[in-house]
């Protein structure tokens, strides 16, 4: 390492003019200026007459030598200014011999500069008043006498590695709040001290001491901002005391890194800082590091979390009334009262980034033991140099920053040395160990709740934090962005189109035959043609496209149109917001086949739209594709790589397939992006513990929790999602998995509508449909309405509503999603890894969970609740462990008995087990309750079928009503259609079934009970047609197979084969 050069350097201070100077008499004052550094006068400048407007060209030049090796250090540069007096030579009277001088002001020059690495630097300083000075008198509106002065040194006082490896540490101590009432201001004069200790050079520990605290009485909160005072004593003038650009500007508690940071604190810090009496210090301390201290600073803090702050008060001396040999030990402990200590905790300046903490810390006795287990520390600063602190006590303070810092290395070994002799010689405790244990004084200061404000800054980050630019960078590297696709038509009506353009030219083409064969023919006979030449004419001309082989082209053109047209009207109702709906019903059912036939289906649609690509991944994630679920992840991020949900995906991804690297990259560009994002820096944690890396992970968690505490106004998005569509307002706030706490789903109709229109059959439904079914109840709307059109139109609304909740519950914008607590349902504090727990739930990172369940049931916060409960059941559903599921559902209904998840998901828990009636009993409580379970689809979907299974046909009918009224599938309809049909309601079963078709028309069960349908209408050709796509569709159901059959014989038509 470069060393600085040991023969010293000066340091030049110029004082060039001063400006708007006013002195105490005289027209013409004359004045001079005295420069001082680590008490020592540099020297004087010349007597310069102030002129009319105020100004003095002084021209002086006064100097030092910094000197690293014994003299002028770093630190005093750091810590000490230079004071620039101002002084009055007063005109001589009669008779006078000396001249007379009166102290006008005093400015500050802050050599920080020059620690930072200049070499030089110019600027204007106030000159302050000193008590009773003419400048004292000044308005507001006039000019502030100033200096103008110039620093400089003929080369940087840092070397390279220095500037490179170094570090400054500022140290504020701002107050002492709630202090014990015993503090009176009436009294001795208390000396009230507070210090620490930081590494130094070598093994050395550098001491940091604030003294002279002043006790103040309660009544007002402290002014902020207010300056940052120098700790240094015997300063002339008062704002002199105050350090250039340096204030103390509070903030809210919440942000804070201490320990009266929660909610709950906020009350009793009002109090303290408003009420209570208090001692206000307002010092900053400076302390440069070199290279070596910043290495054995860090690793300070990675051994000994917490660093012990004392705090004591010592009685000020006037003068000693023995001599200083008659002071032993005992003397000087009896005169340090009310030892305290505050531990700080510094692990968060090893956060990348991080360069300052601020915060309150609980103050507590000092006893030896007690400090040792918490900050590994062995040595008071205050105690175990009580000679010294005493004997400086009576210059107005102790151990003062202008003097020399003290090395504390032998006093620790003797301290350990002799507690070893103490223990090995006898079993007894010395005498003196009651006041080291027993410190009764100190325990005053955990009655009264004392704390001390205390920020500790560095000018860099211990730990480097990458730039988002480089986060940016290396995610673009890994998954470069897609452009965007040209936009090009399509849809039904360029299908038609094309479809009539194709039979156009086919017919263009098939004429232009014709009038070469019989072109002539046709000119000659003219209007003379008959019917028997026409009818040649066509046979010669089927032969010659025969035997060309054009008819057969013709004919495989127009084969393919009407595929494609099929294909594109059979989705004109369909939009990708249904799909999703259906794909979502298909994968819960565990038709996963069905499932990714709708999921690429959609993806066909709209391979744009990135939402469509991660409810494709979480599919895949379902289904343990693994790798085709961080492709559609990356896809995603591909589209918009600002994308929060899906940088947290393709982390997770990296995490299961162990690209830890590119985990990192993805969690802390997510964090960049959205800071106030719980579920980033929670996740981001949780890679950290993967790593083993312990104080990333508590400052991700950190982070995590403080903005779990910030107002939920403040969050992207919340529980209740509100939208307009064509008139209509919806609110939901569904949750996937079954897994939230309860919520509540309303959905209004808000559009005017008379009697007779549809809508307001609709905002009847709506509205019944919240409310809950009981058995006697009867069906709120018949599937065989007055009027025709309300059915489709009712069908149409519904379908349209429904496929927008289904994408705010699965594709919200934020991960962090709240939901509201509906009344009713009991609700446990929500934390950070909830937030994550239910994240990953939705995206079916199931993989994930479990090591974030371990942090639920652990976290102080958090604990064992229903919802946890709830989602170790989920799991284990998933994983078809039907046991564990019943064993943690029992947990989760103990501790919330009416809560409808639970309910809702043991039901389907028996339903998969096939216990159909324990599921109808779980059901059938969850519809009985005032609030609904998240997924109430499945809930009626599974109950109808019990029903039907149990030829319950009227339940079933109430069941499926409910469900097409809320959420309408082909599932739904279809359910409903069976159960009309058992009822004999052969035309209402007709109109819900050809709803069922109309949504999927590839559903062999429809077309079976279509067939069945039209066979007891007596509709042959219906009959025969739905019949031969029931047997195309291959229907696997042997007795309903069987029962079709049955029925033909019977009416005897239906199938083709008779």
């Amino acid at each position: 390492m470069e060393q600085v050069s040991s023969t010293g350097r000066p340091v030049q201070i110029t004082v060039m003019n001063g400006y708007n100077l006013k002195c105490f008499k005289g027209d013409i004052p004359v004045t001079f200026i005295r420069a001082e550094f680590n008490q020592v006068v540099l020297g004087d400048s010349a007597k310069i007459t102030v002129s009319p407007e105020g100004t003095a060209k002084y021209n002086f030049t006064s100097s030092f030598e910094f000197s690293p090796e014994g003299g002028i250090t770093l630190d005093d540069l750091a810590h000490k200014p230079v004071f620039l007096t101002m002084t009055e030579v007063l005109p001589k009277e009669k008779k006078q011999k000396d001249e007379k001088t009166l102290i006008v002001g005093q400015a500050v020059v802050d050599l920080l500069p020059l620690v930072e690495g200049e070499s030089s630097f110019e600027k204007m300083v106030p000159v302050h008043p000193v008590p009773g000075s003419p400048l004292e008198s000044l308005q507001s509106g006039v000019k502030q006498c100033s200096l103008q002065v110039k620093v400089f040194v003929t080369e940087p006082i840092l070397t390279a590695a220095q500037t490179l490896g170094g570090n400054l540490l500022k140290v504020t101590l701002e107050a002492a709040y709630s202090v014990p009432e015993s503090f009176i201001l009436a009294g001795p004069l208390q000396n009230y001290m507070v210090g620490l200790q930081v590494p130094s050079t070598g093994e050395k520990d550098f001491p940091i001491l604030f003294k002279n605290g002043t006790l103040k009485l309660g009544g007002e909160k402290e002014p902020v901002p207010r300056p940052k005072k120098w700790p240094i004593a015997n300063i002339v003038a008062p704002g002199a005391s105050n350090i250039p650009d340096a204030f103390i500007v509070g903030g809210p508690y919440e942000e804070e890194e201490g320990e009266l940071n929660h909610p709950e604190d906020r009350e009793f810090r009002n109090q303290s800082e408003c009420i209570k009496k208090r001692i206000i210090w307002d010092l900053e301390s400076r302390h440069y590091l070199d290279p070596t201290a910043v290495v054995s600073f860090q690793k300070r803090i990675a051994d000994c979390r917490f660093w012990p702050v004392e705090i004591t008060r010592v009685p000020l001396i006037t003068a000693p009334k023995v001599k200083a040999a008659k002071f032993d030990k005992t003397d000087d402990e009896n005169q340090l009262s009310f030892h305290g200590v505050a531990y700080v905790n510094m692990v968060p300046l090893l956060y990348p980034g991080v360069k300052q903490i601020r915060g309150a810390f609980h103050v507590y006795p000092y006893l030896d033991s007690t400090v040792y287990e918490k900050t590994k520390c062995t040595f008071s600063l205050f105690r175990d140099t009580g000679h010294n602190l005493l004997q400086n006590n009576k210059t107005g303070g102790i151990n003062s920053p202008l003097s020399k810092p003290a090395t504390f290395k032998n006093l620790k070994e003797d301290k350990i040395q002799a507690s070893s002799i103490k223990s090995q010689s006898s079993d007894t405790p010395l005498e003196i160990e009651p006041s080291l244990n027993h410190n009764t004084e100190g325990q005053q200061y955990v009655e009264a709740g004392t704390y001390i404000v205390l920020e500790i800054q560095l000018n860099k980050a211990l730990v480097p934090k990458r730039m988002p630019e480089e986060l940016a960078r290396r995610v673009k590297e890994m998954i470069p962005p897609r452009p965007p696709l040209t936009r090009r038509t399509g849809g039904a009506q360029k299908a038609m189109s094309d479809y009539h353009m194709q039979i156009k030219n086919i017919s263009r083409a098939i004429l232009d035959e014709y009038h070469k064969m019989f072109g002539k023919q046709v000119a000659t006979l003219g209007s003379d043609m008959n019917s028997e030449t026409l009818e040649e004419q066509k046979c010669q001309l089927n032969y010659e496209l025969n035997c060309s082989g054009k008819y057969f082209a013709f004919k495989e053109q127009l084969k393919t149109m009407p595929d494609d047209v099929q294909g594109a009207v059979s989705t004109i109702h369909k939009s990708s917001e249904q799909l999703r709906f259906f794909a979502f019903e298909a994968e819960v059912n565990e038709n996963f086949e069905m499932a990714a036939v709708y999921y690429e289906e959609i993806l066909v649609r709209e391979p744009q739209n990135l939402e469509h690509w991660l409810d494709y991944g979480a599919f895949c994630l379902l289904t343990k594709d693994n790798i085709k679920a961080q492709e559609c992840f990356r896809k995603a991020l591909s589209l918009n790589q600002n994308h929060i949900q899906s940088l947290l995906l393709c982390g997770v991804l990296a995490v299961l397939m162990e690209n830890y690297e590119q985990a990192e990259i993805f969690f802390e560009d997510a964090t960049c992006l959205e800071p106030t994002n719980v579920v980033a820096w929670t996740l981001l944690g949780l890679y950290y513990e993967i790593q083993n890396n312990d104080i990333r992970m508590e400052m991700a968690f950190h982070e995590a929790f403080k903005q779990l505490q910030t107002p939920i106004t403040k969050q992207k998005s919340t529980g209740t999602v509100e939208y307009i569509e064509e008139g209509r307002k919806v609110e939901s706030s569904l949750g996937p998995w079954g897994i939230t706490n309860g919520s509540a789903v309303a959905l209004k109709v808000e559009a005017s509508a008379e009697p007779g229109d549809p809508l307001s059959i609709v905002h009847g439904v709506l509205e019944e449909s919240s409310k809950p079914q009981s058995d006697s109840q009867e069906p709120i709307l018949s599937v065989q309405s007055q009027d025709p059109n309300i059915s489709q139109t009712l069908s149409n609304i519904l379908i349209k509503e429904i496929p927008a909740k289904r994408e705010i519950s699965r594709c919200h914008d934020s991960p962090t999603f709240q939901h509201p607590p509906p009344s009713g349902v009991s609700q446990t504090p929500i934390t950070i890894f909830m937030e994550t727990i239910r994240f990953l739930m939705k995206f079916n990172a199931v993989q994930y969970v479990h090591r974030v369940l371990a942090h639920e049931l652990l976290c102080p916060q958090g604990g064992p609740s229903c919802e946890y409960y709830l989602v170790l059941a989920q799991t284990h559903l998933l994983k078809k462990d039907f046991a564990k599921a019943e064993e943690y559902l029992q947990q989760a209904a103990q501790m919330d008995y009416l809560n409808p998840n639970v309910w809702g998901v043991k039901g389907h828990l028996y339903f998969l087990s096939g216990n159909y009636a324990e599921a109808k009993a779980c059901y059938e409580r969850t519809i009985s309750f005032v609030v609904d379970a998240s997924e109430m689809h499945f809930i009626f979907l599974r109950l109808g079928h019990i029903y039907l299974e149990e030829k319950e046909y009227e339940k079933a009918k109430k069941t499926y009503l409910q469900a097409c009224k809320r959420s309408p599938s082909c599932l739904t309809w279809l359910g409903l259609g069976i159960a009309c049909y058992r009822l004999e309601e052969i035309t209402e079963a007709e109109d819900a079934l050809s709803e069922a078709n109309a949504l999927n028309n590839c559903n062999v069960e429809v077309w079976a009970y279509l067939a069945l349908v039209s066979l007891k209408a007596g509709r042959q050709l219906e009959a025969e047609q739905a019949y031969k796509y029931t047997m195309k569709l291959k229907l696997k159901d042997e007795t309903l197979l069987k029962e079709i059959h049955t029925v033909q014989e019977t009416v005897g038509f239906g199938n083709p084969a008779f």
